[in-house]
């Protein structure tokens, strides 16, 4: 098993035999790994490589920009190459657009978002979206994204 790293020192994809098993983010507490449904909590890298052996966290960000260039605002993804990259605070979003002039606004990461009765994934929204509909979020990962979503239909 070993961590790919997606945003250098802040979120990896964990992968078994070339298969993803999970995906793992970096907390001022240590780190989070969430795997077959599970979440553990490790305080170090030491305690990391004690549980899945030295070479766990070996593989390099170099490696994965060759296949999939992944972009970041303020700790979250995106698709595209981000441009007057923005945080507001109140809401807690990070926002972004996509060319240096463009008007759009959208919300970096992964969204729950309530359309009628009905709560739908989205990734990177247009922030008018946001503003329009309920939502929760954002998340660093499609793998908390869908956690939530399990919670959110429980209680509806």
């Amino acid at each position: 098993m070993r961590a790919k790293p997606i945003l250098k020192n802040k979120f990896w994809i964990v992968e078994q035999d070339g298969q993803r098993v999970g995906t793992m983010n970096k907390t001022d507490d240590g780190f989070v790994l969430a795997r077959k449904g599970d979440v553990h909590f490790y305080k170090s890298e030491n305690a990391l490589k004690k549980q899945f052996g030295k070479n766990f966290l070996m593989a390099t960000i170099e490696e994965q920009s060759k296949t999939s260039p992944v972009n970041d605002v303020h700790g979250y993804p995106t698709r595209s190459k981000p441009f007057n990259s923005m945080f507001d605070i109140s809401r807690k979003l990070p926002l972004f657009t996509k060319s240096e002039k463009s008007k759009s606004v959208y919300c970096a990461g992964y969204y729950l978002i309530k359309f009628n009765v009905n709560w739908l994934k989205s990734y990177c929204p247009k922030l008018i979206t946001i503003e329009r509909n309920d939502y929760y979020g954002p998340f660093r990962t499609e793998l908390e994204m869908r956690a939530a979503l399990k919670n959110v239909n429980r209680a509806d």
